[in-house]
């Protein structure tokens, strides 16, 4: 049974960086994709970036040129590495793979 651990989330002020990780324990070979979505209050869960198992990357038009996804196959973990965070990126971000959800953690820029 996979289960994805996100961490890395926590309250920032606008311009400053985080680095969210995503691990998929008890996985079973590479995820063809994993991505990270967010769902901000009062508005529906959307794609944020996403990569395939052999590097090819999509972003989140709002994203592109700020944020950045990477992954590492062989420890089956996915990064989301956001700078220049905005009050809009605030959001609970979520990591997907192998068909699961993880359990979100939550990101606030603010100042």
């Amino acid at each position: 049974q996979v289960q994805l651990v996100e961490s890395g989330g926590g309250l920032v002020h606008p311009g400053e960086s985080l680095r969210l990780s995503c691990v998929a324990a008890g996985s079973i070979g590479t995820a063809d994709a994993m991505g990270w979505y967010r769902q901000a209050p009062g508005k529906q869960r959307e794609l944020v970036a996403r990569i395939t198992s052999d590097g090819t990357t999509n972003y989140a038009d709002s994203v592109k040129g700020r944020f950045t996804i990477s992954r590492h196959n062989t420890k089956n973990m996915v990064y989301l590495q956001m700078n220049s965070l905005k009050p809009e990126d605030t959001a609970v971000y979520y990591c997907y793979a192998y068909s699961k959800w993880g359990q979100g953690t939550q990101v606030t820029v603010s100042s």
